[in-house]
């Protein structure tokens, strides 16, 4: 039997990503083991426990979201909710051409354009850029996924994107904005994927029409609230990049020397590995800027790990935050250095700011091969934009989830 363990809610609200690392580091290099609303929870950590833990004989993600989260962030019925075919099927609307090197690039190209439009005219006031991000975001998303949305829909589409963001893993005001965002676009992509299916047939040529065309494992085609709720998890995680390019424009800020090399970046950087500075940039901001503080899911049957039992039924928390800054993984985990990534990849089950494992089959995020082309794109942009940095707070909460700076990063366009 398990030793009484006491419930630490209340620490990680307070302590935020700074939790578990420090959970972990207490416990002497044991299996974690706390409570979490109550629940008995154990925590993983390192290479070797991200095949353990997104093994589906090991740890299922049926029933273990709570609602709270489901009904912010993920939606009722989402793919992250599923396990074993019913999953393999779903996720296949999302690792087929929605994420094949011709579509990544072509959502890239749009998002590029769409910020060259935007600050083509700078309009020499300040601007918040973690605000102007998502806007621009999901104006290319919306478009490059089909979603016959007016301009004044995608504008609110990329303010309800971000409420369910940054309401999901707190109480107030914050969650209550991210359950109102979630169910109005719930409801108005619902209403969109029941016109489509009532219109003339069509080829799934894009991402909209995929969806609202999809069979799952029972041979039926989604009913248009799990539709929409899919939709959202297309167009959500595109509009999320927008905390990514405030902590690159940070990094830029802090360290002028990234800036330069972006700027500069003539492809003779980081051979032999890839032809340009901006996706180690981009591999870095992701690594050590604070995003995902853990992943979770429940023990499928009686498990052990490092020698001590896990009980069928147990929380199951992958520390993502702290495997991210693990010192030995990284050499100095909190000096941010992009030349960590210009000689190699990545390894799967090395960095892990979406999750671990294999993206076609598993639960890792499928669309990170887009958050890295995405934000290397902008951070390259960005670095060749003149502009000043009025005084601001610039401190990113570790308490606060998800942080980003305090100021969502102002800054004022030159005129050209």
């Amino acid at each position: 039997m398990a030793p009484m363990t006491l419930d630490s809610t209340a620490a990680l609200l307070i302590k935020g990503y700074a939790w578990l690392p420090d959970l972990r580091r207490r416990s002497d290099g044991r299996l974690v083991r706390t409570r979490l609303l109550g629940h008995p929870t154990v925590a993983l950590h390192g290479p070797d426990a991200v095949p353990f833990f997104y093994d589906e004989n090991h740890v299922r993600r049926h029933d273990a979201l709570p609602g709270p989260v489901l009904d912010t962030l993920f939606g009722r019925g989402a793919v992250h909710t599923l396990d074993a075919e019913e999953h393999r099927v779903r996720k296949g609307l999302f690792v087929g051409e929605l994420t094949d090197p011709a579509g990544v690039a072509e959502l890239v190209d749009r998002v590029r354009d769409e910020w060259q439009r935007t600050f083509a005219r700078p309009p020499g006031r300040e601007i918040v850029l973690f605000d102007e991000a998502a806007h621009v975001l999901a104006r290319a998303v919306c478009a490059w996924a089909g979603l016959p949305l007016t301009r004044e829909q995608t504008e609110r589409m990329a303010e309800d994107c971000v409420a369910m963001v940054d309401g999901f893993a707190t109480a107030g005001p914050r969650h209550l904005r991210a359950r109102r965002a979630r169910a109005r676009q719930e409801q108005l992509l619902a209403r969109l994927v029941e016109e489509a299916r009532g219109g003339a047939s069509r080829a799934p040529a894009t991402p909209f029409d995929a969806v609202v065309r999809h069979r799952d494992a029972d041979g039926e085609e989604l009913d248009a609230r799990t539709a929409a709720v899919e939709l959202l998890n297309i167009v959500r995680p595109t509009v999320a990049i927008a905390w990514f390019v405030a902590f690159a424009a940070h990094a830029m800020d802090r360290w002028p020397a990234r800036r330069h090399l972006l700027r500069e970046d003539d492809g003779s950087y980081s051979e032999p590995y890839t032809e340009t500075y901006a996706e180690p940039f981009a591999h870095e901001v992701r690594r050590f800027y604070p995003f995902a503080p853990f992943v979770g899911g429940l023990a499928a049957t009686d498990l052990r790990r490092d020698g001590e039992e896990i009980p069928a039924g147990t929380l199951v928390l992958l520390d993502v935050y702290g495997q991210n800054h693990d010192p030995e993984l990284w050499r100095d985990p909190y000096r941010f250095d992009p030349e960590r990534f210009m000689r190699r990849a990545p390894l799967r089950d090395e960095l892990i700011p979406q999750g671990g494992g294999d993206a076609k089959s598993g639960h890792r995020c499928p669309g990170e091969d887009i958050t890295v082309a995405v934000l290397a794109a902008l951070s390259t942009e960005l670095s060749r934009m003149d502009y000043t940095v009025p005084e601001q707070d610039l401190r990113i909460p570790l308490h606060r989830v998800p942080t980003r700076p305090r100021s969502g990063f102002r800054f004022v366009p030159s005129p050209t």
